[in-house]
């Protein structure tokens, strides 16, 4: 068992346990993912970096609309800078971006330890596989670590399925390698801007699991992805 470092509050008689993280500072906001108090110092550098915060932490919830509001994105620095969006755009792959949201949502569910970090990954990796398939080459580069390989193929098995789907509705497979190519490069860059960049971090996939539709995303991502 941790032996706490103890102190006493001059104010009162009463014993307060110091914070199991620092063993410094008092232990006053209580942390789910531990199931014990730490100190607010540790909430704010742990969170999401050794802490594997669930989501619906209220600060975990409150650190992440702070963030965001205050977030000065690099778009020089985004993956596929180069490519930018119309809402029309988006509102055409709407299908396509949902069916992609869906299964990054189910293999996050399945697997856990998935966080941003993966998806931005196997996300990437996708959208340069059907970059060049659509320019007329065949370039494919599963990623190595088992999580993203886990979501690469995930994601692989729900275009198929909605190529499936769009055939069995339309009757003719119509889905155009370079759609398939716009939709990842949407959700890559949609990733980069929510992501905070912490190893433990969720905030995008959590965006995800919200469970709007498409065209709400089109509205949301306004501030967050390039849209010409």
């Amino acid at each position: 068992m941790r032996a706490y470092v103890r102190r006493v509050n001059p104010s009162s008689p009463e014993t307060i346990l110091s914070c199991p993280i620092c063993e410094k500072r008092k232990a006053k906001r209580f942390c789910p993912a531990r199931a014990e108090s730490i100190c607010s110092q540790c909430c704010g550098t742990e969170r999401e970096v050794t802490i594997d915060c669930p989501s619906d932490c209220p600060h975990l919830v409150a650190s992440r609309q702070y963030d965001l509001e205050r977030k000065d994105i690099d778009w020089s620095k985004a993956p596929f800078a180069q490519t930018k969006f119309r809402r029309s755009v988006v509102a055409e792959l709407g299908g396509l971006i949902d069916a992609l949201a869906r299964s990054i949502c189910q293999c996050a569910n399945e697997h856990r330890p998935l966080t941003d970090l993966d998806a931005q990954a196997a996300i990437e990796s996708l959208a340069e596989t059907y970059r060049t398939l659509s320019s007329g080459l065949y370039y494919e580069r599963p990623p190595d670590y088992a999580y993203q390989r886990e979501l690469y193929l995930k994601l692989k098995e729900g275009i198929e399925e909605y190529k499936k789907a769009v055939s069995q509705r339309l009757g003719v497979a119509n889905v155009r390698p370079s759609d398939i190519r716009d939709a990842f490069i949407f959700l890559a860059q949609l990733c980069f801007a929510r992501s905070n960049g912490r190893p433990k971090g969720r905030a995008f996939l959590d965006l995800l699991r919200s469970n709007f539709k498409s065209e709400e995303l089109a509205s949301r991502a306004s501030n967050l992805v390039v849209l010409a």
